[in-house]
């Protein structure tokens, strides 16, 4: 009796008295190895053991049972078990529905999906699907469930508990189902097989949504918009789109998700941890996809065909986006400003230019973006690696982009080409910029003042014109610029000119430039206008030039949006904002913004006047005074004006003129409030009030304020009469000089 006590009891669903299974009972045969009888639910495991190297023995009830001993007991203890499997019960109904395991019979059918079970309670379950039913409910957080084991895992997710834990990794589950799956992670074991194509997975689960994909069945409809997924987890994370529910919150960005894989992901943005590596080329991922995409461009896999045109993609996803180029469709629109988008990334990446936010930092410089590409992108500058080169010239460029431009100058592919005035343009959005010089379209509009541009990066200049912001930074003398271009232009001074003409000793920092000004010697000129045969000693001058007969203006100034002909006038221009005056007269000492001026200066010290007329031999200081003159013998005035038609020699004569009409006076003083037309007219009243008479008569030493009244009074010396009255022809010296 004692035995028996210390024996655990099991008692029969339909037996009202308990039977017991003892020590006894388990040696009824001495030749048999000594076994356990493990209970699990409703059924008992038994099965053989060795335990000849084990050095002491296990307890009673710990150890497994021969087949010959189990047959004998149930034989005497009459216990109900399966004669396949040897698995035994401890009720008969439980044997019954156990042996529809094997027969595959299922005789409970749901009569609204005709789905079928073996047994009466999973069909109640089932029922609940459809019923919406769930009557177990969450104490701590209400959440209701349509069984009860769901309930108890689900509260395990409140109290933290795991009850099981992985001897491998130490990860914990809530149940040991989980665990078993997630060992065979470790193992490698993939149990599951499909029929159709060999693939093998570790569960059932994902066995059973891998067949729907040969079948394309998706069974789970999303209520709001009525599209289907294959699993019943893709179709709650595509409902939180809806709702806009984001429950998986980063601790260490406070940024949220809508699945925990997508923070699983984000959080290795943090650790950089890149756990996907490739075997060919040994590039890392932080998920499992993008590795699964990049390993088609090693394979040259393109399963996604687009029906339309026939190109082929490598991710679906992809295809998707190349199809809206096709339909035209944008489904992603800006609550802000309305603008559309074929693709969430752009519209998420176009939103971050109203809320100024720029995630993306550049490790070398600091610089920020709001997308991962422009960071990109801009990092293949700091590495000065040109992988991309030219197979016709040997040209290499940095960005493949740009080699794709390039070679359409061999192939004399300009795809894209203007309605207006036929102009060809290698790419669309140097053509959609050409455009707005023709509707006069400025969409980019300053907060501040609400002067408008046309390029989006004059705009940007001309904010830190009100901002003071400088970023442009010389390394060599610490000055700093608003915009790179301004910068490009000063580092002129700091560079070395290498190259050297033997001719006149002139330098350079290019040898190309060398060469086209050994033509000003040999007098070459190989580039000829089509439209006026004027021939040029480069290209660069030739283009320029044509843009004086198509009016075209590429080149606008970020702060005043003013344009011109070529990228040199406009670095002259520009400095006419940034107020730097690198180049200084070391006779005079007078500044000047361009070495250009300063040469035209340095003549007025030393008489040179290179530039001579072929009519009448008078000589100039600078190429634009001999154009202007010429224009008096050939009695040419290009500029006429709009208000009287009064045509002019200048263009400069002509916009003074057209003040008469407008009555504006842009230049006042600032002593005594009058505004003048010019600024030389300023200049000369401002005199008024310093009292400077700068101009000296080396014969009486008398001063003037304006250079004509020295020359006037010169004539007072030698006699000469240059002036006659046209009335009466008397001759006279002097001619009323005009009042301020």
């Amino acid at each position: 009796m004692k035995s028996r006590s210390k024996c655990p009891s099991f008692r029969m669903k339909s037996e009202p008295e308990p039977w017991p299974i003892t020590e006894q009972d388990l040696f009824v045969f001495q030749d048999a190895a000594p076994p356990i009888v493990k209970q699990e639910s409703d059924y008992f495991t038994m099965s053989l053991v060795d335990q000849k190297d084990s050095s002491e023995p296990e307890p009673i009830m710990n150890r497994l049972i021969s087949s010959t001993v189990l047959e004998q007991i149930m034989q005497k203890k009459k216990l109900p078990f399966c004669e396949v499997c040897g698995k035994c019960f401890t009720a008969w109904p439980t044997l019954t529905v156990h042996m529809r395991t094997h027969t595959g019979e299922k005789p409970f059918s749901c009569k609204m999906c005709e789905k079928s079970f073996i047994n009466s309670s999973n069909l109640i379950c089932h029922m609940r699907t459809h019923t919406g039913e769930k009557p177990f409910s969450c104490v701590t957080c209400g959440k209701g469930f349509p069984t009860k084991p769901t309930l108890t895992t689900h509260m395990m997710t409140h109290t933290g508990e795991k009850s099981v834990s992985c001897v491998t990794c130490g990860k914990g589950f809530v149940r040991k189902r989980a665990l078993t799956v997630h060992m065979r992670i470790h193992t490698g074991e993939k149990p599951f097989a499909c029929k159709m194509c060999d693939k093998s997975f570790n569960n059932l689960n994902s066995l059973r949504c891998h067949t729907r994909t040969h079948s394309g069945e998706k069974p789970f409809s999303c209520v709001t918009c009525g599209k289907d997924f294959l699993w019943k987890n893709a179709l709650t994370v595509h409902m939180r789109t809806h709702t806009g529910e984001k429950p998986y919150r980063c601790k260490l960005c406070e940024k949220c998700y809508r699945d925990r894989s997508s923070l699983t992901c984000h959080l290795r943005t943090h650790t950089g941890d890149k756990p996907f590596v490739c075997k060919m080329c040994g590039k890392t991922f932080v998920n499992n996809s993008n590795l699964s995409s990049h390993m088609k461009i090693h394979t040259g896999q393109k399963p996604f065909p687009c029906n339309t045109c026939g190109k082929t993609f490598i991710k679906q996803s992809t295809l998707n986006f190349h199809i809206r180029t096709h339909t035209g469709e944008k489904p992603f629109s800006c609550g802000t400003c309305g603008k559309v988008f074929s693709r969430k990334p752009s519209l998420n990446a176009h939103m971050r230019t109203h809320t100024g936010e720029k995630p993306y930092s550049c490790g070398f410089c600091g610089k920020s973006y709001i997308s991962n590409s422009h960071l990109i992108y801009h990092m293949t500058g700091h590495m000065g690696e040109k992988s991309y080169s030219c197979l016709t010239c040997g040209k290499c460029f940095i960005r493949k982009r740009a080699l794709t431009v390039h070679m359409r100058t061999h192939t004399n592919a300009k795809r894209f080409s203007c309605v207006t005035c036929g102009k060809v343009f290698l790419r669309k959005p140097a053509l959609t910029q050409h455009l707005r010089t023709h509707s006069g379209e400025k969409p980019f509009s300053c907060l501040t003042c609400g002067k408008g541009f046309r390029r989006k990066p004059n705009l940007t200049t001309h904010i830190r014109t009100h901002t003071g912001e400088r970023p442009f930074a010389c390394k060599m003398c610490d000055k700093t610029f608003i915009d790179n271009s301004y910068l490009s232009c000063h580092m002129k001074i700091h560079k070395v000119k290498p190259f050297s003409c033997l001719t006149c000793g002139k330098t350079y920092t290019r040898k190309r430039a060398l060469t086209e000004h050994m033509r000003t010697h040999t007098g070459e000129k190989p580039f000829a206008c089509k439209m006026c045969d004027k021939r040029f000693t480069n290209r660069s001058s030739l283009r320029c030039h044509v843009r004086t007969h198509t009016g075209e203006r590429p080149f606008a100034c970020g702060s005043c949006d003013k344009s011109f002909i070529n990228s040199s006038s406009l670095r002259s221009h520009m400095t006419t904002h940034t107020l730097e005056k690198s180049f200084s007269c070391l006779t005079c000492g007078k500044a000047f913004s361009t070495k250009a001026v300063l040469t035209t200066h340095m003549r007025a010290h030393t008489g040179e006047k290179p530039y001579h007329c072929e009519l009448c031999e008078k000589r100039y200081r600078d190429r634009s005074s001999l154009t202007t003159h010429s224009r008096t013998h050939a009695l040419e005035r290009p500029f006429p004006c709009p208000v009287c038609g009064k045509s002019f020699i200048q263009k400069t004569t002509l916009q003074y003129h057209v003040r008469t009409h407008t009555g504006e006076k842009p230049y006042p003083c600032e002593q005594c409030e009058k505004s003048f037309r010019q600024r030389s007219d300023l200049a000369r009243h401002m005199k008024t009030h310093t009292g400077e008479k700068p101009h000296h008569c080396h014969m009486c030493n008398k001063c003037f304020r304006k250079r004509s009244d020295l020359v006037c009074h010169l004539f007072s010396h030698t006699g000469e009469k240059p002036f006659s009255c046209l009335t009466c022809g008397k001759a006279k010296q002097l001619r009323p000089s005009r009042r301020l």
